[in-house]
């Protein structure tokens, strides 16, 4: 009965039960106080959707700001501890956030309520920032092989997805029939149990001193030989620009979210104009990219170990482009829904499959600052195609309108089809330019130095064309 109840070990079950209980009590407060400042403390007002904005990029901020520097510090820092203080830290700030939330609204001037809301937000997520790549560290010293690294990831998605389906619903409820204070104390009390679960893992001993049997190095004289921290950042950054494999990655991540970033923007204008349904419908259209994610991220560690995790990268670029070109030609409800859910499947697959190349690519010393690099860069890039997408939209192809061949074409579904091109290129690109990833997971069993070296060897251009992937790189377990 016990192993039924495992999810590929018994430490990477409690590590994934913590973060789904947390992941419910985030959509429930992020749901939450999204609808208090939009219909409590902004009712009526013509500022409230600017308000409701500034929650959004209060935690944007956070991911931008702090984001980068957070992997210096979490790859200096015992990775469990860093999971646990942060725990610690964000269940306290949604602790005296609801404490405050038991005044009257009227007790407080509403410019004050907002600072309350932005800077809880704020600092939530800045801890957010220290927790994932320390996550993302143990994730790989929990889970070994890309089999089981892709299963992982799709979990933690299919998990993600998951929460945002329970979540939303139970917010609303809370907020209106029992008050906004009960909804808050919900998502402070997962702090706590995500908190005992992740205590109760056991971290295996680094590979260095597992493997090799050479003794750890004195902590005290590590520390005082320990670098600066812009000098380690910038080490990281550097080690970054000399993979040409994260590089790559990099670029498919941030080429991807340009190419998808107008569908998150754009698609509630879409259902309207193209689809032809009404607003209130637009709700099926989350649920089915939700249905779709979470169906993506349970298959998506049985394609890898199919098709190896290049593979499966490249090949999900291609038939998510092809799909989103599909879904700009829709024109009923029905078949919108039906071409989104299929679209997310392929998607969410990619995103389990970059899972097990970003951890062989990332060395244990450079995987906090691996993550700090990559994580805000693509949250920059997805801003910045949400931004422009709207832009597009609503000035310079506003009056496009026409017919080709008989097939009609206005701005929005212009804008998809040229991010499905875009997303189809990528997916070339990912083909001809994403190496095996033989050699990069030997380069993360080595030094910091050495895996640099190695990952420089790797962009060399015999290594960069689409070669025939060695047989790790069809999916076998390690």
């Amino acid at each position: 009965m016990t192993s039924r109840l495992t999810l590929i070990n018994r430490d990477y079950t409690r590590l994934w039960f913590g973060q789904a209980v947390s992941s419910v009590g985030d959509a429930v407060f992020s749901t939450t106080l999204v609808l208090w400042v939009a219909t409590v403390l902004a009712k009526d007002e013509s500022w409230a959707p600017m308000a409701v904005s500034g929650v959004l990029m209060a935690s944007s901020v956070a991911v931008l700001v702090i984001g980068p520097l957070a992997g210096v510090f979490v790859d200096r820092w015992d990775k469990l501890a860093t999971l646990l203080r942060t725990e610690v830290v964000r269940g306290a700030l949604v602790v005296v956030l609801t404490a405050v939330s038991f005044l009257p609204t009227d007790a407080l001037p509403a410019g004050v309520w907002l600072a309350l809301v932005y800077g809880t937000v704020l600092l939530l997520h800045a801890a957010g920032q220290f927790f994932s790549p320390a996550r993302f560290a143990i994730l790989a010293d929990l889970v070994k092989g890309d089999a089981d690294r892709a299963r992982a990831a799709g979990i933690g998605q299919a998990t993600g997805e998951t929460a945002w389906i329970i979540g939303p619903p139970l917010a609303a409820p809370l907020l209106f029939a029992a008050g906004i204070q009960w909804a808050l104390l919900f998502n402070a009390l997962s702090y706590a149990v995500s908190y005992v679960a992740i205590r109760s893992i056991e971290v295996p001993a680094p590979a260095a001193t597992a493997e090799s049997g050479k003794p750890a190095p004195d902590d005290s004289k590590a520390a005082s030989r320990k670098p600066s921290l812009g000098r380690e950042f910038a080490d990281g950054v550097r080690f970054f620009a000399r993979s040409r494999f994260l590089v790559v990655l990099l670029l498919l991540a941030v080429i991807g979210q340009f190419g998808l970033g107008a569908l998150s923007t754009l698609n509630v204008f879409f259902t309207t104009d193209n689809l032809h349904a009404d607003a209130r419908l637009y709700g099926y259209i989350g649920m089915a990219m939700g249905v779709g994610g979470i169906t993506g991220a349970l298959s998506g560690g049985r394609v890898v170990q199919w098709l190896g995790a290049r593979r499966s990268t490249w090949i999900s670029l291609l038939v998510s482009g092809v799909l989103l070109i599909a879904y700009s030609r829709q024109t009923t409800f029905l078949g919108g829904i039906a071409l989104l859910f299929v679209f997310t499947v392929p998607l969410t697959v990619l995103n389990t499959a970059m899972a097990p190349l970003l951890l062989a690519a990332a060395p244990p010393d450079f995987r906090g600052r691996v993550m700090a690099v990559f994580y805000p860069v693509t949250k920059l890039a997805s801003m910045l195609a949400a931004v422009l997408s709207g832009w597009l939209a609503g000035s310079v192809l506003t009056d496009v309108a026409g017919s080709v061949g008989g097939v009609r074409f206005g701005p929005i579904d212009t804008i998809f089809a040229v991010s499905g091109v875009i997303v189809v290129l990528s997916g070339v690109f990912a083909w001809l330019a994403l190496p095996g990833t033989e050699k990069t997971v030997k380069a993360a069993e080595k030094t910091p130095e050495e895996a640099a070296a190695l990952t420089v060897d790797v962009s060399s251009p015999a290594g960069s064309r689409g070669h025939r992937p060695p047989d790790h790189d069809r999916g076998r377990p390690e």
